[in-house]
């Protein structure tokens, strides 16, 4: 083979890449526009999931319910982070790479706008007949009062010999430009509150109090700066819960309304404050918004011992177990009972009526005749003492349940505990009294400072967007030679042609007009 043929085959073959090349490619494919557009559609996307999903951070009760109906499909979830979407790491990835792409879409972009800003409109084209806008009419104007009537049209002007070129429509790459930072200052912000906000989770039963502090949280999610010192040392007190209903026509029995009134403590000593929380309208304390996010029953219960003591004796949180009737699910552990620990499962009626069949169901959500089924009562080991966390909804684990000794089943209790009723344990094991009704809340506390910079973002977003898609780059040229004047015009901007005849025809009739015709 000749040399030449040699080097013709060489030119042939695609050249490598190498290392360098797959990199350049990989940075100029993520920072296109087209990525960035995908990376906001999978970031949109990705929210999805945390809108039909319930989410440990929100509604933790719901969660602990999904596990009890379908464990399998929960482990499923919990392994995918869909119980914790937007602090996953899929959903992080997808943050990140979206920033990225901004970054690297909006810093070319800002060098061209400039470029853009600098650059002096062209000069007219030799025949502007050929353009898609043009017109000519007779008349003594001149290159100068050309440029100056343009000028009140709020044109850039740009004049040579016997000719002027005319441009504006800047505005539109403006909008353009800063929707792409308003996007990033909104992903900005979302990172600078993740970083140094937090938010938690409570559940509190009237009566009960809450205060500011690690230790109080049921379930609290900081940020990577943020300390105990930083939360605000504010607390309150739950004074009464109070929810509505529709008592009749089609929908009886839907919710209307709830409140929770507290008693607030904004700094320690101050003097308390009396507040309503509502839904949506949240508590605020130096930036830490309190919200109202769920309500359900919390019977009080006593429980004495086979030795005549009080082992147990407050308010127990139910799990919904129906929404339309708050029909719910208790559960009571007594580890401390003598002479072995005692559990109970129950039921909560808020209006317990029989059925035909004997058995109790609810027929309205609100508390008008509260009644407590006992499902089963126990004696054993529930496992407490193992030092692994358990939860609350939970009598004991499945392999240690087969081993409690059942003292009271269903059956052997044949109508609904009411408030202020008992029954006794066989063998001398205890009592069980149902004491009176109160009511939980839970509530979400959280602290965000990037909240205000999101929302300015996010505003400037949706103006400079409104820039870009109305605002029409466009082009002006004006010839003026021998008392004849040729007008031509021109778009930059796709699909604004059709707008632009209107305009343009009133710049011809201002041009072609006297200065008493103008103003």
């Amino acid at each position: 083979m000749s040399v030449g043929e040699l080097e013709k085959e060489r030119e042939s073959k695609p050249a490598g890449m190498g290392p360098v090349g797959w990199l350049r490619w990989s940075w100029r494919t993520l920072t296109s526009m087209k990525t960035a557009l995908i990376l906001l559609f999978l970031f949109a996307l990705a929210s999805v999931p945390g809108s039909l999903v319930p989410q440990r951070s929100v509604e933790p009760d719901q969660v602990a319910r999904f596990y009890q109906d379908d464990p399998g499909l929960a482990e499923w979830y919990d392994r995918f982070q869909l119980f914790d979407v937007f602090t996953s790491v899929w959903f992080a990835a997808i943050y990140l790479l979206l920033f990225t792409s901004l970054i690297g879409c909006i810093i070319p972009r800002t060098t061209t706008y400039l470029r853009e800003l600098r650059r002096k409109p062209p000069a007219a084209p030799r025949n502007l007949t050929r353009l898609p806008h043009s017109a000519a009419f007779d008349g003594a104007l001149t290159a100068d009062e050309a440029a100056r009537r343009l000028r009140k049209l709020r044109f850039r002007v740009e004049t040579g010999d016997g000719w002027v070129a005319a441009e504006k429509g800047y505005l539109r790459e403006t909008g353009n430009l800063l929707f792409h930072i308003s996007l990033l200052g909104v992903l900005v912000a979302v990172g600078f509150g993740s970083l140094y906000g937090y938010r938690g989770n409570v559940l509190i039963a009237e009566g009960d109090g809450f205060a500011n502090t690690v230790a109080t949280y049921d379930r609290f999610i900081p940020g990577p700066q943020v300390s105990a010192e930083s939360l605000e040392p504010f607390s309150f007190d739950l004074t009464d819960f109070r929810a509505t209903y529709q008592v009749e026509g089609e929908k009886r029995g839907q919710e209307l309304d709830y409140s929770a009134y507290l008693k607030v403590t904004d700094t320690p000593g101050a003097a308390p404050r009396d507040y309503e929380l509502k839904v949506n309208e949240p508590l605020e304390v130096d930036g830490t918004q309190t919200y109202l996010i769920g309500h359900g029953y919390a019977p009080v219960f006593r429980v004495t011992d086979g030795k005549g003591q009080v082992a147990f004796e407050g308010a127990v949180p139910c799990l919904i177990a129906d929404k339309p009737t708050l029909t719910s699910e208790c559960v009571v552990k007594v580890p401390d009972a003598q002479p072995s620990p005692l559990g109970f499962l129950m039921r909560f009626l808020p209006t317990s009526v029989p059925l035909t069949d004997g058995s109790y169901a609810s027929a309205f959500p609100g508390a008008i005749q509260p009644g407590v089924e006992v499902l089963g009562a126990f004696s054993g080991d529930l496992g407490m003492g193992s030092g692994e966390p358990r939860s609350v909804y939970e009598l004991a684990p499945p392999e240690l349940m087969k081993k409690l000794k059942p003292l009271v089943m269903g059956k052997d209790v044949p109508k609904p505990l009411a408030p202020g009723e008992s029954i006794d344990l066989p063998g001398g094991a205890g009592k069980l009294e149902f004491v009176e009704v109160k009511e939980w809340m839970t509530l979400q506390i959280a602290y965000d400072p990037g909240r205000l910079p999101a929302l300015l973002a996010a505003s400037m977003a949706t103006i400079s967007i409104v820039f870009s898609l109305v605002i029409r780059r466009r082009r002006v040229w004006v010839r003026v030679k021998d008392g004849s004047v040729e007008v031509g015009g021109l778009t930059r901007t796709e699909g604004s042609a059709a707008g632009f005849a209107e305009e343009f025809d009133d710049i011809v009739k201002v041009l072609a007009a006297g200065d008493k015709d103008e103003r």
